[in-house]
């Protein structure tokens, strides 16, 4: 259905947690069987379900909302990605591919709504769970698993150290040290993907380093999600992380709950 006249935000989320459904059906047909992984020129897998699951969710976007470019990883990866906008659509059509390959379930589907350079709206579904985590900036975030829909919102970090959510794939141990002396951790979380967004914004940690290279489909729905449940994803001096910077990649960040950093 085509829109004529400029939706606001929320009025969107149901289409697009409805294409992030679908597009997580597409993924889980090819999870079921064989597949062949394949490296990009960065070196980066890449998968049947990947391709497939884009091809689905930006014919989507681009019905939904014609005026708004829609920025895709794959698409990216061949040179094919359209310029920002005031509004534009980012996906990441399967999030931690590594994790799908290795198949323990902790992959996701990504779509994020950039409006003037931050996400205001943002789906993250993990299809093998059966779990999306949405939310829409000043309309709150929540969660629905397995049909029950719960509202999502950060927490103050405990006195006696905050939880640490890091990845399940990547990581500079030797960064995240550097970064946290002085601070204090009273625990760890491990997860791949966005998974780690949503546990910060579901108040079960409470800050996620990111010292590596990321682009901004990796990050850009989990952030949405983030804001919507009260915290806030910044750069290593304290700067609100933007999107559509030139080339789409990130600098090093640090999403966070209620405590800030």
């Amino acid at each position: 259905m085509k829109l004529e006249t400029t939706p606001a935000p929320l009025d969107l989320l149901a289409s697009i947690e409805a294409i992030a459904r679908a597009a997580g059906d597409v993924i889980m047909a090819v999870y079921g069987g064989g597949f062949e992984v394949r490296s990009k020129s960065d070196a980066s897998p890449v998968t049947e379900a990947d391709e497939r699951a884009e091809a689905l969710i930006v014919p989507a976007l681009r019905a939904l909302t014609p005026a708004w470019p829609v920025v895709a990883e794959e698409a990216a990866a061949r040179g094919e990605a359209p310029a920002a906008a005031a509004h534009f659509w980012l996906v990441d059509p399967l999030d931690g591919t590594r994790e799908f390959v290795t198949r323990n379930g902790e992959f996701t589907v990504n779509i994020a709504l950039i409006e003037q350079g931050l996400p205001v709206l943002g789906v993250v579904f993990v299809p093998a769970q059966d779990r999306l985590y949405g939310g829409a900036v000043g309309q709150g975030a929540w969660c629905v698993e397995h049909g029950e829909r719960r509202a999502l919102r950060c927490r103050a970090a405990p006195a006696d150290g905050a939880t640490l959510a890091t990845s399940r794939s990547h990581g500079d141990e030797q960064a995240l040290a550097q970064w946290l002396q002085g601070r204090a951790v009273g625990a760890r979380l491990a997860a791949g993907s966005s998974l780690k967004f949503g546990l910060v914004a579901a108040g079960l940690a409470d800050l996620y380093p990111r010292l590596g290279r990321t682009m901004e489909w990796d990050t850009a729905a989990g952030h949405a999600v983030l804001r919507a449940a009260g915290g806030e994803v910044v750069d290593l001096q304290g700067r609100v992380l933007r999107y559509g910077k030139p080339g789409y990649e990130n600098p090093h960040f640090v999403a966070h709950g209620l405590s800030g950093i």
